[in-house]
């Protein structure tokens, strides 16, 4: 019975041991520069997996301890064996057992909200965003007028943007209270105390060809507007942008983006 087990052991680890191998050689084949550091962590699982799969294969079998023969099995009066049928039980069983320990240790790992933020802008290093319509509820610098209200689904990767970017928040307003209101809303929201983010980085103009000067001037990796025009504008000369729209709209160029919403671009939405 213990040589059984240890064969159903040793036939186990050898599946899994070819799987890993399989794996190991995919992992392999990518090149160093596609190699996210998600693919490094797995390299280095597996690599501890196959060397604790070779220590328990190689295990000599003669230092088992010696079992007391046992009497044969008798047989039925009709002569008929039923080893086969056992065999082939056995080994349906082992393969499903393997099955599952590869699948339990292949399990993905749902990335963090850092790793996705870090992926998707390609690792830029400067970040430009409007604000009404991105990263405040208001649509328009009319409405500024009034109220200024930061958008509370947006804020964490507003946070996680400036843990690594250089950020910089812009807008057209219409008079000076306008800029305030807008301060005052990013202030009560944390983002000045919680982040990297610092006032002299959030920008006012008077027309939507100033906040086009501004993203020029600052050139950054990644653009974020809800204006059509200048994201149509600014194709030319950023590297990457993101169109906030509500509705679906065509892509102006292969290095625009687009999206409903901030967070819905991330995946943050259906995170919660």
């Amino acid at each position: 019975m213990a040589d059984s087990s240890k064969e159903e052991s040793v036939q186990l680890l050898k599946k899994f041991g070819a799987y890993l191998t399989l794996k190991m050689s995919n992992l392999f084949s990518i090149s160093p520069d596609n190699l996210s550091s998600r693919s490094l962590g797995t390299v280095a699982g597996l690599a501890i997996a196959l060397f604790l799969t070779w220590r328990l294969l190689r295990t000599p079998t003669g230092q088992q301890r010696r079992q007391p023969k046992r009497q044969a099995p008798t047989t039925s009066s009709s002569g008929v064996n039923t080893h086969p049928n056992t065999a082939v039980v056995s080994s349906s069983s082992d393969d499903s057992r393997a099955q599952y320990v590869i699948d339990e240790f292949f399990q993905p790992v749902k990335p963090t909200l850092s790793q996705i933020v870090r992926q998707k802008l390609s690792d830029g290093r400067k970040v430009t965003c409007r604000l009404v319509g991105v990263v405040l509820e208001e649509s328009s610098p009319e409405e500024l007028q009034k109220q200024a209200t930061v958008r509370s689904s947006v804020l964490e990767v507003l946070l996680e943007i400036t843990k690594f970017c250089d950020l910089y928040l812009m807008e057209r307003i219409l008079d000076d209270e306008s800029g305030e209101r807008v301060l005052l809303a990013l202030e009560e929201a944390g983002v000045f105390t919680s982040a990297g983010l610092v006032k002299d980085k959030v920008l006012f103009c008077s027309t939507e060809n100033g906040r086009t000067s501004f993203v020029r001037q600052l050139e950054p990796d990644w653009h974020i507007d809800s204006n059509p025009e200048i994201i149509s504008q600014l194709s030319r000369f950023i590297k990457y942008q993101l169109h906030i729209s509500p509705s679906r709209s065509e892509l102006t160029a292969p290095n625009v983006y687009s999206s409903p919403n901030l967070e819905q671009f991330f995946g943050f939405s259906d995170r919660n």
